[in-house]
């Protein structure tokens, strides 16, 4: 089941809500301030940032997506496990610099302990799903560093390929992959 905050292509408003198989995708909450700390300050799930984020970093992160949502009408969202209510993470889509560019980005984090069980995957595909039916943008990316190979693992996942590699300012080596519109309508053929 899939109700939007916000229908780019016809302007319409509803609440937001995507629903899959085991997970729940929703605005994120002040509230989920101690689940989202659990994944987003874990050195480990974080290891490919600079550093795992503190308690300030976290709530900042709730803001922006909050503030997202008023702009945009997406962002990331909270990701819930179905069964329990239990939010495990976040996926969505958000505007990113990426090689230079701002573009549209899928990114996802989920909490360790539930790692390699597909929830990041299943979330970046209802993430993708949400954008082509509901947004303008005709690719989206997710772009990671070269050595996050789970990250690359769950873009492929979803449908996309590897279409750059590029050295930002610090020397770190990312890797973007992409699916377009076009080929996400022929894979539901």
């Amino acid at each position: 089941m899939l109700w939007l905050k916000f229908n780019w292509l016809n302007g319409e408003c509803n609440l937001m809500n995507i629903e899959t198989d085991r997970l729940m995708l929703r605005e994120m909450t002040e509230a989920d301030f101690e689940a989202l700390y659990a994944v987003l300050a874990d050195a480990d799930t974080m290891k490919h940032y600079p550093h795992p984020f503190n308690e300030d970093s976290v709530r900042e992160w709730i803001r922006r997506n909050l503030e997202r949502y008023k702009i945009f009408g997406f962002g990331l969202w909270a990701v819930v496990l179905k069964e329990t209510g239990e939010v495990i993470g976040d996926c969505g889509l958000t505007l990113q610099v990426i090689n230079g560019q701002i573009k549209p980005e899928i990114g996802y984090h989920i909490r360790k302990d539930c790692q390699r069980r597909g929830y990041a995957s299943e979330a970046a595909k209802a993430a993708r799903d949400w954008t082509f039916m509901n947004t303008p943008f005709n690719i989206v990316y997710s772009y990671m560093k070269h050595t996050n190979v789970p990250s690359c693992r769950t873009a492929m996942a979803y449908g996309c390929k590897l279409v750059d590699e590029f050295e930002d300012e610090h020397n770190e080596r990312f890797k973007v992959y992409a699916i377009s519109r076009a080929e996400w309508e022929e894979s539901r053929r």
